[in-house]
């Protein structure tokens, strides 16, 4: 039976994702009938696609409400990956403080909620919201910085929204980070990232200007980041695709910076040439 296949992005990333170069021709090649649609598009049926897969939608922090609501929508009337609860999960960067709770090594975070006054690290840090997507109203500080960390956390409060603090850890500056891309629950691939995060101010466009090349992942890069998708699967089964991106602490060992499970880049265009045959795979036979 052939799958019919929606493939999700937003208006403003249409053409952005540079995953559907390689992975539309390996779904169509596995026998897949795919269409990119757009998420809040009226027109499309969703009931009509034996799949429908989040990827691009990447205005979705922006009208949480209206993705939330079109999540339930879709989930009750066709297959949708990944599943809902996952993405919810996802969707709130608290689930750092799960994974913390479990054991896997996390970048330091704290949580300032509404209403709490934040205290920031003696070094260099991060400011960023619980719920975001492409470095979006997210920025770095230095300590003497802190009254423009202050309003900006003030801004996110006063938008409704939790607000994480972390140091920035060295080795970001000099490696930058590593997201490990899983099918099916199981390893694929890396790449080495360098994302621009600006100094005291916000990203305005749709996500932030990032280098990224092929990386070899170390053996303990993919048991931090397995052991993350496997709590993961262990909540809620298992992730079609998942990213865990990763940055080394300042002793040197891996941590999990972000746990992707809604629309992340899953740079094909730096994997192997198998990965996107291994992706259209997992979609198909979710």
């Amino acid at each position: 039976m052939v799958v019919r296949l929606a493939w999700v992005s937003a208006h403003e990333a249409l053409g952005l994702d540079e995953d559907e170069a390689t992975a539309l021709p390996a779904l169509r090649d596995a026998g897949v009938e795919v269409d990119v649609v757009v998420w809040d598009d009226p027109a499309v049926c969703w009931d009509s696609y034996d799949r429908v897969v989040l990827r691009s939608t990447w205005d979705y922090p922006q009208r949480l409400g209206d993705f939330l609501a079109w999540l339930d929508r879709v989930a009750a009337v066709t297959d949708l990956r990944n599943p809902a609860p996952m993405v919810r999960w996802s969707l709130d960067k608290h689930y750092l403080a799960d994974l913390d709770r479990a054991g896997v090594p996390i970048t330091p975070t704290t949580f300032v909620e509404p209403g709490d006054e934040p205290v920031f690290p003696a070094d260099r840090f991060v400011v960023k919201p619980a719920i975001g997507a492409g470095s979006r109203d997210a920025a770095w500080y230095d300590p003497s910085d802190q009254p423009a960390a202050r309003a900006h956390v003030r801004r996110l409060h006063e938008a409704g929204a939790s607000v994480l603090v972390q140091p920035m850890l060295k080795s970001v500056a000099a490696d930058g980070e590593w997201p490990l891309v899983f099918f099916g629950g199981r390893y694929s691939h890396a790449a080495s990232k360098r994302v621009e995060l600006p100094r005291a101010g916000l990203v305005e466009d749709l996500f932030a200007a990032e280098t990224n090349v092929p990386y070899r992942a170390e053996p303990e890069q993919i048991a931090v980041a397995q052991r993350a998708v496997d709590l993961v699967t262990e909540r809620f089964g298992v992730p079609v695709y998942a990213r865990v991106d990763l940055v080394r602490d300042d002793d040197g060992r891996p941590c999990v910076l972000e746990v992707e499970l809604v629309e992340p880049s899953l740079f094909l265009p730096q994997a192997p040439p198998e990965a996107a045959a291994h992706l259209a795979e997992a979609l198909r036979d979710a």
